[in-house]
C-alpha cells in the first residue's frame, strides 16, 4: 500500500471544481446568481461554442472592491455567510463561497469589476488556477467575468461533455427560467453572436412568459397567491388544455433557487390530475418563499437540490392552492374554427446592450483589449417587446383573454341552456347565449358516476361483497404492521379482513364493483401504497379502479339517449365541482363561440 500524503492544493482544487463545474452552464448558474445577489438591475449573458469555448456574464451590480478581488477566487471565500448557523438563515443564492475558485481552477478566466466609490476598477487574470496579471483599469460600476476553453488542462473531462449545442440547449433552458422569474431584471441572452432573449426588467413576469413560451402558454396562464405555515406561494398555472408529454414543462423556484424537487412535481400533478389524460404534464411555474429555518439548501454544491423539514406540508400546500385555483376556473375546451397566425418574438435588430454602446462586430475575441471588451455602460435601452396585432384577433398582449369570466357551467345556469340535439348517436349540442357547447355522453356519463363512487367512499357508505371461496395471503413482517395500523381503513374501503395464521390473512370480502377484477392484486397494491404512507382518501389505486368502474358502467358512444335522458345527465353534470373532464383526462365538452362561427360563415373577417 502506497504511504498516505496530503494533495497539493493545485490537486485540491481541481477536485473541489469538479463537484461544482459540471459543465458550462454551471459556470453560467454561479455568475447569474452571484450577479443577482450584488444587486444587479440589468444583465448580459453571451457563450460561444455551447459555453466551452466563451462565456461572458456582465451585470450592473455592486461590484468587488479592489482589494478584495483575490480574495474572492479563494476556496471557501464569501460575504454570504459568516458562521455555520447561518446555514439555516440563507436568503442569498450563493454562499458556499466555492464557485469563482472552481471556475478559476479550470478555465482562463478574465474578470473587470469596480464598485461604486471607487475611480477606477481592476482587472484580475487567472489561468488554470494561476495569476497572470492584476491591474487598475477605467471600468462601468458592476462586474464582467469571462471564461475561457473549460478544462483546457484536463481534457479527460473535456471529453465527457457534450455537443456545443446540446451545452448550448442546457444554458439557455437556465437564463430563459431566470428571466422569467427575476422579471425586475434586464436579461440580454447572445449565443454565438446571435440575440436570443431580451427583456426589459419591468417586473411583468407573463410578458416573459410569452417571450419565452409563445402566446398559447402565455395567453391560458392562472394567477394566484397562497400562504401559510411559513409558506409563500405565487402561482403561474396553466390550463390544461396546454398540458405536455413530460415534465420539462414544471418549474419551481424556492427562495430564488431553481431546483428540481420530486414533492413539488407529485403535489403539483395531484392537484392537475382529474383535468389530464395519463402521460400528460402541466405547465406551471411555482415561486417559493419558505422559512429558511424549513429547509436545507447546503445539499448539493449546485444547489439544485433541497431538504425540506415538512416534505408533507409542502405537498399539502401546493397541491390544495393549485387545485383551488383550477377548481375557480371555467376550463371548458375551446375549439378555435380559424387558424391563428404563428407569433415569434423577434428581437430588434442592432440592439445595444445594457453595458455597451454599441455592439462589438467583430466575432474574434480580443483576447488583451480591455477597452473594447468593457465599453462605456449606458442605461437599460427601453424596448417595444408588444406581439405584432393579428388581424383576427385585434386584442393586444397584456389585456387578460377572459372568455370564461363568468363560470357558466353551474347548477343556477340550467334555464339557460337549450338543448338543440344529438350528432353521430354520441354528441350532444347545447346552446348558452353566444356559445354552443358539444356534449359526449359517455365522457359526461362517466365523470357522474365517478363522483358518485367517490362519494360513496369518502362518506364510508362502500357495500361490501363476498368473495367465495375467501382468499388467502400471505405478507411480511412490515405488511403486517401496515394492516395492523390501517384497519379501520381497510374496512371503510369495504374490504373484510380476518388473521388466519402466522403471517397469513383471509379477505373475506372486497368492495361492491371489484368483483371482476383481480381482488388479491387489488389488495397486495393497496397494501403497498398504504406502506409508502399514503392517505386512504388520496390513495391512486382506489381513485384508478373507481375510474375503471364509471368507465365501463357509463352509455357508450353510439347509444341513443331520449331528449329527457340526456337532460338529467345534463343536469347532474353542472352540479359536479370538475365536469370538464372524465376520469381519464378527456374532455367531457368543448366549446364554440358564436364569433368564430361567424369567422368561418364570413359574416366577419
Amino acid at each position: 500500500m502506497e504511504p498516505i500524503r496530503l494533495l497539493d492544493e493545485a490537486t485540491v482544487n481541481k477536485i473541489a471544481a469538479g463537484e461544482v463545474i459540471e459543465r458550462p452552464l454551471s459556470i453560467v448558474k454561479e455568475l447569474v446568481e452571484n450577479a443577482v445577489d450584488a444587486g444587479a438591475s440589468a444583465l448580459t449573458i453571451e457563450i460561444r461554442g455551447g459555453g466551452i469555448d466563451f462565456v461572458r456574464v456582465t451585470d450592473n451590480g455592486a461590484g468587488i472592491a479592489g482589494d478584495q478581488v483575490k480574495d474572492a477566487f479563494l476556496s471557501h471565500a464569501t460575504s454570504k455567510i459568516r458562521k455555520a448557523e447561518d446555514l439555516f438563515a440563507v436568503r442569498s443564492l450563493g454562499f458556499r463561497g466555492e464557485a469563482l475558485s472552481s471556475i478559476a481552477a479550470v478555465c482562463q478566466v478574465e474578470i473587470v469589476t469596480k464598485t461604486g466609490d471607487a475611480l477606477t476598477g481592476v482587472r484580475y487574470r487567472i489561468d488554470g488556477g494561476a495569476e497572470l496579471s492584476f491591474e487598475e483599469v477605467g471600468a462601468p460600476d458592476g462586474t464582467t467575468f469571462i471564461a475561457r476553453n473549460l478544462f483546457f488542462h484536463t481534457p479527460a473531462r473535456r471529453k465527457f461533455l457534450k455537443t456545443p449545442a446540446t451545452e448550448a440547449g442546457y444554458i439557455t433552458e437556465f437564463v430563459q427560467m431566470m428571466a422569467i422569474h427575476y422579471s425586475d431584471i434586464s436579461f440580454k441572452y447572445i449565443v454565438n453572436n446571435q440575440t436570443r432573449l431580451v427583456t426589459t426588467g419591468n417586473g411583468d413576469r407573463k410578458e416573459n412568459i410569452y417571450k419565452v413560451y409563445g402566446r398559447e402558454i402565455a395567453e391560458n396562464i392562472l394567477e394566484a397567491e397562497a400562504d401559510g405555515l411559513g409558506m409563500r406561494a405565487r402561482i403561474y398555472a396553466a390550463k390544461p388544455v396546454v398540458a405536455r408529454s413530460s415534465r420539462e414543462y414544471e418549474i419551481f423556484f424556492v427562495n430564488g433557487h431553481y431546483i428540481k424537487d420530486r414533492i413539488l412535481e407529485k403535489s403539483l400533478e395531484e392537484a392537475y390530475k382529474p383535468y389530464l389524460m395519463q402521460h400528460r404534464f402541466p405547465f406551471a411555474m411555482l415561486v417559493l418563499t419558505i422559512d429558511p429555518g424549513l429547509l436545507d439548501v447546503n445539499v448539493h454544491p449546485r444547489k439544485t437540490e433541497m431538504k425540506f423539514v415538512e416534505g408533507a406540508a409542502l405537498f399539502e400546500f401546493v397541491r390544495s392552492n393549485v387545485e383551488a385555483l383550477l377548481k375557480n376556473t371555467e376550463l371548458i375546451n375551446r375549439a378555435e374554427l380559424t387558424e391563428r397566425a404563428e407569433e415569434h418574438y423577434v428581437p430588434p435588430r442592432d440592439t445595444p446592450e445594457p453595458f455597451e454602446e454599441k455592439r462589438r462586430e467583430s466575432s474574434e475575441v480580443r483576447e488583451e483589449s480591455s477597452e473594447t471588451l468593457f465599453e462605456k455602460q449606458t442605461a437599460p435601452p427601453v424596448l417595444n417587446l408588444s406581439p405584432p396585432e393579428v388581424s383576427e384577433d385585434p386584442e393586444p398582449y397584456g389585456k387578460q383573454l377572459d372568455l370564461f369570466a363568468e363560470k357558466i357551467i353551474q347548477p343556477a345556469n340550467k334555464p339557460c341552456f337549450r338543448l338543440v340535439g344529438q350528432v353521430f348517436g354520441t354528441y350532444w349540442i347545447l346552446e348558452y347565449q353566444n356559445r354552443m357547447l358539444m356534449v359526449d355522453q359517455h365522457a359526461a356519463h362517466e365523470k357522474v358516476l365517478y363522483e358518485r363512487f367517490v362519494k360513496q367512499y369518502r362518506e364510508k357508505s362502500v357495500v361490501s361483497q363476498y368473495v367465495n371461496p375467501p382468499l388467502i395471503i400471505t405478507v411480511n413482517g412490515r405488511q403486517e404492521q401496515t394492516i395492523t395500523r390501517y384497519a379501520e381503513a381497510f374496512a371503510s374501503l369495504g374490504f373484510e379482513l380476518e388473521h388466519f395464521e402466522g403471517n397469513d390473512y383471509i379477505i373475506r370480502a372486497v368492495p361492491s364493483g371489484f368483483m371482476q377484477l383481480e381482488q388479491k392484486e387489488i389488495f397486495l397494491s393497496l397494501l403497498d401504497e398504504l406502506e409508502e404512507g399514503m392517505k386512504t382518501e388520496d390513495v391512486s389505486l382506489i381513485r384508478d379502479r373507481l375510474a375503471q368502474m364509471s368507465c365501463k358502467a357509463a352509455v357508450k358512444g353510439n347509444t341513443p339517449l331520449s331528449a329527457l335522458e340526456a337532460d338529467h345527465l345534463f343536469s347532474e353534470l353542472l352540479g359536479l365541482e370538475n365536469p370538464y373532464n372524465c376520469p381519464h383526462g378527456r374532455p367531457t365538452m368543448i366549446e364554440f363561440t358564436e364569433r368564430e362561427l361567424e369567422k368561418k360563415f364570413k359574416r366577419i373577417v
